[in-house]
């Protein structure tokens, strides 16, 4: 069987509790089809809130403005995703006093590790993210936070610093933000096989299979 050099861009935020079920039940569907596909992933940024004040806002209080969300259902939101994560082998930990952060400066690091370092190196910033915010409620805002996720997955802080600090990288970022919402996203996360196929949303695994393999075999007719 010819594996397929299968292109993966997902296009998330770190604080998107959906982006990172998405990224498990992918993770799921990918050793599902085992050597069929040799996938290659890029993650590209999208934020969900860009107009965020640098001290965050209370999930509670986030959730009730943006979307209208009484307390009662903001919690049961909470529990089906705890629920979800579970089941794909992440614990979501919400506690009280939860806040939401802007993430600019998250997708700055994320594109500089992806364009220097890799698919690969890209991906294990991306899940440290993911574990800094949901798991130890830390500030994906903070760059000094940033910095010490960077150092923990092997990558260089004094880079990572220059690159906060680049003007012409912070141009290039939003202008790279600007692409994908002139691309019709509006929510994340969206997974785009082959540059051509988006899925949209946190799907089951088994709905990833079947866009893979259809993806696959025209790919290789």
């Amino acid at each position: 069987m010819t594996a397929h050099a299968l292109k993966i861009d997902i296009v998330s935020d770190v604080v998107c509790p959906w982006c990172i079920i998405g990224y498990k039940q992918l993770q799921k569907a990918l050793e599902m089809v085992g050597d069929e596909v040799e996938p290659q992933i890029t993650w590209h940024p999208f934020e969900l809130n860009p107009k965020m004040l640098p001290e965050g806002e209370a999930i509670s209080e986030h959730v009730a403005r943006k979307y209208g969300a009484s307390a009662e259902q903001s919690a049961a939101n909470r529990q089906r995703l705890k629920d979800t994560g579970e089941r794909l082998g992440f614990e979501f930990q919400y506690g009280p006093g939860m806040r939401i952060y802007n993430t600019f400066k998250a997708h700055q690091l994320l594109t500089w590790a992806g364009d220097t370092q890799g698919g690969e190196a890209q991906t294990r910033l991306k899940l440290a993210l993911f574990t800094a915010y949901f798991q130890d409620n830390r500030d994906v805002s903070d760059e000094e936070v940033l910095l010490d996720i960077v150092g923990q997955v092997g990558l260089d802080p004094d880079a990572g610093r220059a690159i906060l600090n680049d003007p012409d990288n912070e141009a290039e970022v939003r202008a790279h933000l600007d692409h994908w919402i002139e691309q019709g996203i509006s929510g994340v996360p969206a997974i785009i096989f082959d540059g051509k196929y988006l899925v949209p949303g946190a799907q089951e695994a088994e709905t990833f299979v079947n866009v893979i393999r259809k993806v696959r075999e025209k790919a290789l007719a």
